[in-house]
């Protein structure tokens, strides 16, 4: 289907954006990459009179080290994500993830900004943000504000981020030396996650020292599997001694029923994924 007809505008600065959302009101959207906007517009499912283009704004591009922090623009395409050295050494479980999105042609297009604010529960970016700790950075009239991750993703398809507001960058902890992995399971290639775990680890000669795991689609938000955190301190590395320290994994989710699985199968799958994903993690 074709959209219905809008007004489109491509702002230099992100206070020429703020200003055009604030004139816009409620008919105006932001766009970045277009990847999860477009085909809910061609299906009429949105319908704004104004698209604000973030893709002109450089200062919302590209990666930087900032002491105890890499920060990620949020206009950052997938593909130079998953290439950028700094979060290859940092935060190696972000480029797991971003990798398995979709194709290459939706990477060179998606953005970590468009991909988070989007807020897909089975969307692969919002459980590494949640697992490593990683704060928004949200730029409205008032200024800038950040919110961490567990605070941004607030429900199915909904975050922190208000009406008037611009999510400028990502900044997330350094895991210097930690191994990472993504574990998500689909039907066909390119679907949307059934399930998924992403798991980050710090080992110590042949024991997990620490860990940290966040599940896909297991409710309206990223769930982060603290308990199964805490009982992965000190495990071997051994597939059973893992399986059994993530026994908890599904604790607290509230998985969709829908024509992929019901609640007890992806609880199910979690258990499997999880261990394949913290031993891949500690070996990698």
């Amino acid at each position: 289907m074709i959209p219905a007809a809008f007004d489109y505008k491509a702002p230099t600065s992100v206070d020429e954006a703020l200003q055009l959302l604030a004139e816009g009101g409620d008919d105006a959207k932001i766009i970045a990459g277009g990847q999860s906007l477009l085909p809910v517009m061609k299906l009429r499912l949105a319908a704004p009179e104004l698209l604000i283009d973030l893709a002109k704004i450089d200062s919302l591009k590209g990666v930087r080290d900032d002491g105890d922090a890499i920060v990620i623009g949020a206009m950052t395409p997938h593909f130079e994500v998953v290439g950028d050295p700094l979060v290859a050494e940092h935060a190696s479980l972000i480029a797991r993830c971003v990798e398995t999105v979709a194709d290459p042609q939706v990477r060179h297009r998606g953005t970590i900004g468009g991909a988070c604010a989007h807020a897909d529960p089975a969307g692969d970016l919002p459980a590494p943000m949640v697992a490593l700790e990683a704060e928004f950075v949200i730029a409205g009239p008032g200024g800038q504000r950040r919110v961490t991750a567990a605070d941004f993703f607030q429900d199915l398809f909904t975050t922190a981020l208000g009406d008037d507001e611009i999510l400028v960058e990502v900044r997330v902890p350094k895991y210097t030396g930690w191994g990472s992995a993504y574990e998500k399971f689909v039907r066909v290639a390119q679907q949307w996650a059934i399930a998924g775990v992403a798991a980050t680890v710090q080992t110590e000669g042949g024991t997990i020292a620490d860990a940290r795991i966040a599940l896909t689609n297991m409710g309206p938000t990223p769930v982060r599997a603290r308990a199964a955190e805490q009982a992965l301190a000190g495990v071997a590395l051994e597939p059973d001694a893992v399986a059994g320290a993530l026994t908890s994994i599904a604790d607290g989710t509230a998985p969709p029923t829908d024509i992929n699985g019901d609640p007890e199968y992806r609880r199910h799958l979690v258990s499997i994924l999880g261990r394949r994903a913290v031993l891949a993690a500690a070996r990698a």
